[in-house]
């Protein structure tokens, strides 16, 4: 199908995706397409299986106009979302909605091996509890680390030993036998809150930022996940901060702002507070169990403990500076806070607000909304579905299905479309 033809297909799927019934004079006004082209790409549709009608919309008058739909059962999708201490797995029909899922405890540092093959057995389980499941269409996977898109394999991940170069798409698609996408975790959370938070959709212009074991920023520049050239963008948790110059972070350089900020710094620090008896309620801590986490630390700062408290905070101005020069060179609409620091309290947040607001550029912060994210820790499954299906309904890669029906039993299919250069 020519490429004029295929844009438009794409925006009348895209169209019926988005909405729960829609008629051909509404995509047609929508879309501004004509009402036979707007016809033709409807017809094609429902010929693949992808678009169904779905009851009637209310008549002006005339014969009433039948609703269109996007056919979501016609197949599965797996959103894997890894994190560094644990995992999510979930199926979802073709809207997204996540039928089944499992979370439990893993350790990335185990291997891809260990991990995958947890990974493995999950998606099985989960397929079995399923009567009668539609085909695997797609599986999209988070990792906690740099992904070079185009070939969907991590490169020299700080906290993932073994995983460098590893192929996690062939495998999972040698496996189950349908496409795979993987991305960086932190561009998954962004894509979760994109296609479910409405705010975010609205925003169109968004930067979602983890503060957890590590800290990293997701880019949606026009409602796409910018990721650059190789798929490193975003990578602020190692952006150099001035007065930490002597600490080492264990990426191997010095003062990265992971280093001094971040959920593995914090717990660090506070146990030096409890060591030093500057903090008397992290010192019990320390007696008790023998060992110091950020949500003590967090929890030590809501009883009154100052040194906790100043910890804290000072994590959250750091953070704050730069996104602060983040939000002054991107000017997004809308900054998502994410990862279990920031969930833990608003001693972080409330640094992190004074921050921006105070060193960011007036005209960038004049409409600028900071937020927690909505969605926790689903953010991570919900963007891994999407990963799946955003690319399955790209351009470059329904052409290469479509005559199919469906993308099983197609896995290289997700090889082709990863090699653009995407944003």
């Amino acid at each position: 199908m020519a490429g004029e033809r295929m844009d438009g297909l794409v925006a009348v799927l895209d169209a019926v995706r988005a909405g729960h019934g829609v008629t051909q004079a509404q995509l047609a006004r929508q879309l501004g397409l004509g009402r036979t082209v707007v016809a033709q790409r409807v017809g094609r549709l429902e010929s693949a299986g992808l678009v169904v009608q779905d009851g009637l919309a209310p008549s002006n008058g005339g014969r009433a106009p039948r609703l269109l739909r996007l056919r979501d059962s016609a197949g599965l999708v797996a959103g894997i979302d890894i994190g560094a201490t644990g995992m999510a797995v979930g199926l979802a029909d073709l809207a997204g909605r996540v039928l089944v899922q499992a979370r439990e405890p893993a350790d990335v540092a185990a291997g891809p091996d260990v991990v995958l093959g947890r990974v493995e057995e999950l998606v099985a389980d989960l397929l079995g509890r399923l009567a009668d499941p539609p085909p695997l269409w797609g599986l999209g996977v988070g990792v906690p680390g740099p992904v070079e898109f185009a070939t969907s394999r991590p490169v020299a991940p700080p906290i993932m030993p073994g995983w460098d170069g590893h192929p996690i798409r062939e495998r999972l698609s040698a496996r189950f036998g349908a496409p795979v996408w993987v991305d960086n975790d932190v561009n998954v959370l962004a894509l979760g809150e994109l296609r479910t938070n409405p705010a975010a959709a609205e925003a169109a212009d968004l930067l979602y930022l983890k503060i957890g074991t590590g800290i990293g920023a997701g880019l949606v520049s026009g409602g796409r996940v910018h990721r650059g050239v190789d798929g490193c963008a975003g990578d602020v948790g190692h952006v150099a901060v001035t007065d930490a110059d002597t600490v080492v972070c264990r990426c191997g350089n010095t003062g990265c702002l992971e280093a001094v900020a971040g959920g593995d710094a914090l717990a660090r620090y506070g146990r030096q507070l409890a060591e030093s008896g500057d903090s008397p309620v992290l010192a019990g801590v320390l007696a008790a169990r023998g060992s110091v986490s950020v949500a003590d630390v967090t929890t030590a700062a809501d009883r009154g403990d100052p040194a906790a408290h100043g910890l804290l905070a000072r994590a959250g101005r750091l953070v704050g500076a730069t996104l602060a020069t983040l939000v002054s060179f991107y000017n997004p609409g809308l900054v998502v806070l994410g990862g279990g620091v920031v969930h833990a309290g608003d001693h972080v947040l409330a640094a992190i607000r004074e921050s921006v607001y105070r060193r960011s550029l007036p005209l960038a912060t004049r409409t600028l909304r900071i937020e927690l994210s909505m969605l926790g820790d689903a953010a991570g499954l919900a963007g891994a579905v999407h990963l799946a299906l955003d690319n399955l309904f790209e351009p470059s890669c329904l052409p290469l299905w479509l005559s199919d029906g469906s993308p099983s039993g197609r896995p290289e299919v997700a090889s082709a479309t990863a090699r653009r250069r995407a944003i």
